[in-house]
Parts: C-alpha cells; sequence; structure tokens
C-alpha cells in the first residue's frame, strides 16, 4: 500500500520537526496462521486494528458486545477498564477466564499481546459487518 507508506513517513516526519515521537502502540498477535505483529493508532478499536492488518477476525453483530466471536485472550499489556456493555455480555458466557475480552470494545492505548480466538478461517463463517470506529 504505497498511500499508507507515504501517510506513515508522513506522521513520523511530522512527529519529528514537531518535537513530538511518540510510536504507536504494538500488538502481537496469536493467530491460527502464527504471530503476527502490527502498530495500532492509539484510540482505534482492537477489532478493526486486527482486522486492519490482515488477521481475518469474527465480529458477527458489528462490534456491538453482542455476539462475543471478537473474543481475545489478553496474554500481555493493558486492555484498559472493562465498561458495563462488555462486562454484561461476557457474564452471560460460562467458565471465562478473567483475561478474555471483547476487541470490540477495547480502545488501543497500550502495546498489548493477545490471542485471536475466533477466525473466519477456522469457523468457516463469514466475519460479519465492520464495526464502526465511533
Amino acid at each position: 500500500m504505497p498511500n499508507a507508506q507515504a501517510y506513515a513517513k508522513f506522521i513520523a516526519l511530522s512527529n519529528h520537526t514537531s518535537g513530538v515521537n511518540k510510536q504507536m502502540p504494538t500488538i502481537s498477535a496469536e493467530t491460527a496462521t502464527g504471530p503476527q505483529t502490527f502498530e495500532a493508532p492509539e484510540g482505534k478499536k482492537l477489532v478493526l486494528a486486527i482486522e486492519d492488518a490482515g488477521i481475518d477476525i469474527l465480529h458477527r453483530c458489528g462490534g456491538n458486545a453482542r455476539c462475543t466471536t471478537c473474543r481475545v485472550e489478553v496474554l500481555a499489556g493493558d486492555p484498559g477498564e472493562m465498561r458495563e456493555l462488555e462486562h454484561d455480555r461476557l457474564a452471560m458466557e460460562a467458565d471465562l477466564p478473567d483475561h478474555i475480552r471483547l476487541s470490540c470494545q477495547i480502545r488501543v492505548h497500550d502495546n498489548l499481546h493477545v490471542r485471536v480466538i475466533n477466525q473466519v478461517s477456522v469457523r468457516g463463517m463469514d466475519a460479519g459487518p465492520r464495526p464502526l470506529d465511533e
């Protein structure tokens, strides 16, 4: 993607010339095809960062915390505080460990190491509508 590379260079140059040298958070994802590492803009929904990195994560409800198909296991890093909507939805599932989160409800703000639990290529179903980044 030449446009993405040009944008990345622009941001790097802008940060350098303005005296800001803050790097984007790094996401390490364990997937069905092996580990993948990528950067994600701060504040972006984790599900979108994962999908934009080329990982075929499921998100059947479109990122509305209704289906749990975008679950990730947080192996390291700070995903932020769990809000009520996510907590209530995960509470409906039996026997989920505390470090399971809905990637549609996580806003990237820190380096993360996650395991993607449900992928299109493994489950054989449509990913679902792309979540909005609102």
